[in-house]
């Protein structure tokens, strides 16, 4: 069993100037002793608030944290099982009228091809997955 960071965890912890191995520590704890990871996907959207850094010390703070980050922590990727499960996944729900944010569905079908839940700040998207566990920090 492990847990998928979602970005926002990660973010909210950035923003708070966490450190990173006490940040995961806390996470890993609370959590009960479970592995925790990036999504390829979760990683390109921390990446990406990088470069939409309003000053260059926030540009560098950003950068460093996320290169701490990837340090200590896997990142799962993006496979063609899990495009297949995101695709049903998201065919379903469709057809019933639900539409999940594109992100967060990708996210979310990395942890459940890995059996993992994905620990989030917010639970509405990622609550529209069938069969996804969530953790909210």
């Amino acid at each position: 069993m492990g847990l998928i960071l979602d970005s926002s965890v990660v973010i909210a912890a950035e923003r708070r100037g966490d450190v990173v191995e006490a940040f995961i520590e806390e996470v890993v704890s609370s959590a009960g002793d479970q592995e925790a990871a990036l999504s390829s996907v979760g990683l390109t959207e921390l990446a990406h608030g990088i470069y939409r850094a309003q000053t260059p010390a926030i540009r560098i703070q950003r950068e460093q944290f996320i290169l701490e980050l990837l340090r200590v922590l896997t990142v799962y990727p993006y496979t063609k099982n899990t495009a297949l499960l995101a695709a049903k996944v998201d065919g379903e729900q469709q057809i019933r009228g639900v539409t999940i944010p594109f992100p967060d569905l990708l996210i979310g079908v990395t942890a459940l091809e890995l059996g993992f839940s994905v620990l989030t700040v917010n639970l509405r998207h990622f609550q529209l997955i069938p069969g996804l566990k969530l953790l909210q920090l």
